[in-house]
């Protein structure tokens, strides 16, 4: 099973296949991504994943032993196998560059397609949106409190699969990380890779002094030692007393990392056993069990760290792991539709979103209208892709990033804050309210 194959969806997807297939309900349909509200403690979000989703759309096809697979199921019809052999991707893709921050109720992708390709891709377009937009939010926590410090994924062996990994290293990079610790992600992505060492190589020595010459001489360009796998402050005092020796090899000892116990009280002892021992540039990395709140605890503190590794509550994110999405049908053939369950009301009709700044480039509210209405202000979906082909420009990481940048600097100071963000306020205009009245009246 490849991460772009077809059977990734939801088995109702394809029972509705057949019913619009039999049905000739083939007409253009408007589906749009967008998130219901923030989870807690969010002011904003910043959307991520559409190259990937752009490249999904691309390649979708069903392979010759997923038609069979299929066909063995004997819930689908001769016609249908047929139809899904043939299957491609010919619609219009309308979607906010990634990077872009947004807000509850805003669309971030637009589709417009007939019905059953529409319809097709929904589980694996939001499995795409959703996760790496989940993680691009929580990074950028990071990166807005961080400032100058150096920020490295560290997540991988606690996400959820390979792909959450591979992602997550991406997401977290696209908001402003400097790395990944996933060495994949390299290669994938070009996004710089950054290692240590792990208390097992100190550990499967008889001295941790000559555990740091052996890591150090096997890596004499990147000496950066564990040194809290026994006593965090002895183990700093040993690596100022290696200085001599390995100057004499032409090795310098780049940084010393802690991982374990009061992060802001180690560093601040280890930073004066450095000092004092002539290593001033030895930079000080922290991990372990780091978020943007312990971040924001230690940057506070004016502990003296240079960098830090974020895993687990990264890859997770952990204290948000979902976000409430959906992707829903806003107009077949021609109609403006409109879901009314409770609680989970939809407005109708093909949207666009407008940003209005104040006269500093701040972001100050936006405007949900409809795409055909007249509004003032920075339109956010743009089209990137017409009849299954990208047609936009397709911006490489190292861009996003400077985009995304550039957006979180554009957020009010207020929406930066980790807890108690205030309502970021979004207009629905006044068209898109009377195209809602009138779909209801047309579905009293």
């Amino acid at each position: 099973m490849t991460e772009n194959s077809a059977l990734l969806t939801d088995m109702y997807q394809l029972t509705m296949l057949q019913g619009y297939y039999e049905q000739s309900m083939e007409e253009l349909a408007v589906f749009e991504f967008f998130v219901r509200k923030l989870p807690k403690n969010r002011g904003y979000l910043v959307a991520a994943g559409l190259d990937q989703v752009l490249t999904y759309l691309e390649q979708l096809r069903f392979s010759p032993d997923e038609i069979e697979w299929l066909a063995g199921t004997r819930l689908f019809k001769p016609a249908v196998l047929d139809r899904l052999a043939a299957f491609r991707f010919t619609g219009e893709v309308h979607a906010m560059p990634e990077g872009t921050v947004f807000f509850p109720n805003e669309p971030i992708l637009r589709i417009t397609a007939p019905l059953p390709e529409a319809q097709l891709i929904e589980s694996r377009l939001m499995n795409i949106l959703h996760f790496q937009t989940l993680i691009a939010s929580k990074a950028a926590r990071s990166v807005l409190i961080a400032e100058d410090k150096l920020l490295v994924d560290f997540g991988m062996r606690r996400a959820h699969g390979s792909e959450a990994a591979l992602l997550a290293a991406r997401a977290s990079y696209l908001a402003g990380f400097d790395g990944s610790a996933t060495v994949s992600a390299g290669m994938s992505f070009g996004i710089p890779v950054y290692g240590t060492m792990a208390h097992s190589f100190v550990q499967t020595h008889s001295q941790e002094s000559q555990a740091f010459v052996h890591f150090a001489e096997a890596n004499p360009d990147n000496v950066v030692l564990l040194i809290d796998t026994y006593d965090t402050e002895r183990a700093a005092q040993k690596v100022v007393d290696l200085v001599p020796s390995l100057q004499e090899q032409g090795i310098k000892i780049k940084g010393v990392r802690l991982d374990s116990g009061d992060l802001a009280d180690h560093a601040n002892k280890v930073r004066s056993i450095l000092d004092r021992g002539g290593l001033q540039d030895t930079t000080i990395f922290a991990s372990g069990n780091i978020d943007e709140y312990k971040l924001d605890d230690l940057i506070t503190q004016k502990a003296p760290i240079d960098g830090f590794g974020i895993g687990t509550h990264l890859d997770t994110s952990a204290d948000a792991p979902y976000l409430d999405c959906a992707y829903k049908l806003q107009e077949y053939a021609g109609i403006a539709r409109r879901k009314r369950s409770e609680g989970k009301a939809t407005w109708p009709g093909r949207k666009q979103v407008y940003r209005h700044y104040d006269d500093s480039g701040v972001m100050i509210f936006d405007t949900v209208t409809l795409a055909d209405a007249p509004c003032s202000g920075q339109s956010l979906l743009q089209s990137v892709m017409q009849g299954g082909t990208v047609t936009a420009h397709r911006p490489g990481l190292i861009e996003i990033r400077e985009y995304t940048r550039d957006q979180l600097h554009r957020l009010p100071v207020a929406l930066r804050k980790l807890s108690d963000t205030p309502a970021y306020s979004v207009v629905i205009a006044a068209e898109l309210q009377a195209l809602a009245n009138w779909v209801d009246e047309q579905n009293p």
